[in-house]
């Protein structure tokens, strides 16, 4: 256990070190910490090629993800915000394999220094981060399952000033509608001002994409609303 705690501890040092001594408009080719990782990756992606499920390629990446923590963590605390193909594609795989604060740790310091995706990725980085995202609160929406929506808050916080396509956006503001929404009903209507909040993301979805998939969640928002309302009135 000493050694390996060890281990790790040389790995972030020596990833921190080498990062901070890269310059911004730099990759991080050449550092001893990324070469040795980046070679790491690239026979974990053949590894995955080998998986055609893609529940099992995200099984397969959570048991991978844990090799390259220190070297990320290092990276995190002294990079300069050199171009970085580990750390864009671990980012990738922890929103994946469900690791969403993980994933956007590592979107937090890559948007900031602007960052590009390696060129197989075709979307560019706020997009992906947004999408990858929105995409996953859907898939857990769909089953009835609670996706936790600070997560995607932080998102939408973090591509805010992002250009992307809008129906990515509307992807994003509408997995928070429904999110905001859950659970709301007439006999349990929420925090004050919440079914409003959810309300208006879905408007702001619409607004960005006409087919985006909410005019019936605003319908059934709508309708609560002026029930709720009504009394009052």
């Amino acid at each position: 256990m000493a050694n390996s705690l060890a281990k790790r501890h040389y790995q972030r040092v020596t990833a921190a070190i080498e990062a901070a001594a890269t310059e911004p408009t730099q990759t991080m080719a050449g550092a001893t910490a990324y070469e040795h990782q980046l070679n790491q990756l690239l026979q974990d992606r053949l590894r995955l090629k080998q998986v055609q499920s893609n529940q099992g390629k995200a099984e397969l990446k959570r048991q991978l993800l844990p090799s390259y923590e220190s070297y990320v963590q290092g990276v995190l605390e002294g990079g300069q915000g050199a171009q970085d193909e580990v750390l864009t594609t671990v980012m990738v795989w922890r929103f994946d394999a469900g690791d969403f604060t993980g994933g956007l740790d590592i979107a937090t310091y890559v948007l900031e220094h602007k960052m590009v995706m390696p060129d197989r990725f075709a979307r560019t980085l706020g997009c992906l981060v947004a999408e990858e995202v929105a995409t996953a609160a859907f898939k857990a929406q769909k089953v009835g399952e609670p996706f936790d929506l600070e997560i995607l808050h932080r998102t939408a916080e973090l591509t805010d000033a992002e250009d992307m396509p809008d129906q990515a956006r509307a992807k994003l503001f509408l997995a928070m509608g429904r999110a905001t929404l859950e659970g709301i009903t007439e006999e349990a209507p929420g925090q004050p001002g919440q079914l409003q909040a959810g309300v208006d993301l879905l408007k702001k979805a619409i607004a960005l994409h006409d087919a985006c998939g909410g005019k019936k969640d605003l319908e059934r928002a709508e309708r609560l609303l002026n029930k709720l309302a009504g009394p009052a009135g």
